[in-house]
């Protein structure tokens, strides 16, 4: 993984190992936005060609996940692709519930709490040990229950949710399942048929290093023609060239839960980011990143510090959360010695992707090393 580590400058003055909360930069999505703004600089507009490559997002997003082109909605965030999601379903029957998680992103929880006007019943499922409680869900899903909603990976503290087994429990109970892959695509290998979900949203700023403005929505194939977003724009037209105005005709594919015009700057960086991460391999990076993160726990516990949750590999995705008395100042004192990770509700977060070294690990154990002061 070292040559990867060539492309993206930020490595040659500092150790980078923050990608749960924005991707490092490379050369080639650099590239990707002096493309754009030579476009607009020499043609103005290109419309044809932004939709193309509008097309070709789509195209990579569906082959990240393993889904079908027709089944991916391109949008410009993941709120986007959720809030459109949830205009389509009704919570007006006997279905009514929605299990989302204490482990869920502020987007995806406010998003099914709004519902609640709606007639939604929005009820949590809780942690146990960092993970969460798989009991606990069983006893909340029952026949009431419309849709689960669970996260791939926790932005809190990196737990990796059994998907698989949450999607079965949920399907058995006739509801459908949702997966917020935000933090986890790009870095953890994710297959909606392997897995069997019947919607995700992710979007691609994060360990598929392009930039805000790109969010998507996987919807599986059958559910589509049943389900009628509220939310719509010009691009979620059956065509989007009509300009129709005396009516709604939405797309028959996963193009209906799109909007308005795209962020194509975004398009650029999308594309350039995505086949950045689909040439390395998601198994690849998953492995590397399994590698660095074993070394860098084993590092922090005989420190003395205190990992948020014992996880095991299976159980963890790319972030690593340290426990800390003032994980602002810890944040702020790592970056002293040009680290730069983040922090959420009392942890650092070390979230490693392929372009980082063990040089990167050392560099954060030195650093925590000189203030235990700062770990709990």
């Amino acid at each position: 993984m070292e040559n990867y580590r060539l492309d993206f400058p930020i490595f040659t003055h500092t150790h980078y190992i923050n990608s749960c909360s924005y991707g490092a930069l490379s050369h080639q999505v650099e590239a990707a936005y002096g493309e754009y703004l030579n476009c607009r600089k020499t043609r103005g507009a290109d419309w044809m060609n932004w939709c193309e490559r509008h097309e070709i997002v789509r195209d990579r997003l569906a082959q990240l996940v393993g889904a079908k082109g027709d089944e991916m909605a391109v949008t410009t965030s993941a709120s986007a692709a959720l809030s459109s999601l949830i205009s389509s379903l009704d919570f007006k029957g006997k279905r009514n519930r929605v299990v989302t998680t204490d482990q869920a992103f502020p987007t995806e929880a406010q998003n099914w709490h709004a519902q609640a006007t709606r007639g939604a019943e929005i009820v949590h499922v809780r942690e146990q040990d960092g993970q969460l409680d798989i009991e606990h869900l069983r006893e909340l899903v029952d026949e009431r229950t419309l849709l689960v909603a669970v996260p791939l990976v926790c932005y809190r503290h990196g737990a990796l949710n059994d998907i698989a087994t949450i999607c079965k429990i949920a399907h058995e109970a006739g509801a459908l399942m949702l997966v917020d892959g935000y933090q986890g695509l790009g870095a953890v290998p994710f297959d909606v048929r392997e897995l069997d979900v019947d919607f995700a949203v992710g979007g691609t700023l994060k360990y598929l290093l392009g930039s805000a403005g790109i969010g998507f929505l996987y919807v599986r194939e059958t559910l589509i023609e049943n389900l009628y977003p509220l939310q719509t724009g010009w691009f979620a037209q059956a065509d989007i060239h009509a300009m129709k105005i005396h009516g709604n005709e939405p797309a028959p594919n996963a193009r209906r839960f799109e909007q308005g015009t795209p962020s194509v700057p975004s398009l650029y960086a999308a594309q350039a980011g995505l086949d950045y991460v689909l040439n390395v391999g998601v198994k690849n990076i998953r492995k590397h990143v399994q590698d660095l993160n074993r070394v860098l726990k084993t590092g922090v516990t005989r420190l003395g510090g205190n990992l948020t949750s014992q996880l095991k590999d299976n159980a963890q995705g790319p972030m690593v959360a340290i426990r800390s008395t003032d994980d602002h100042a810890l944040v702020a004192a790592l970056e002293a010695d040009n680290i730069v990770t983040s922090c959420r509700d009392g942890n650092l977060r070390v979230s490693a992707h392929f372009y980082n070294t063990m040089e990167d690990i050392a560099a954060v154990l030195a650093a925590l090393e000189k203030n235990r002061g700062l770990l709990v």
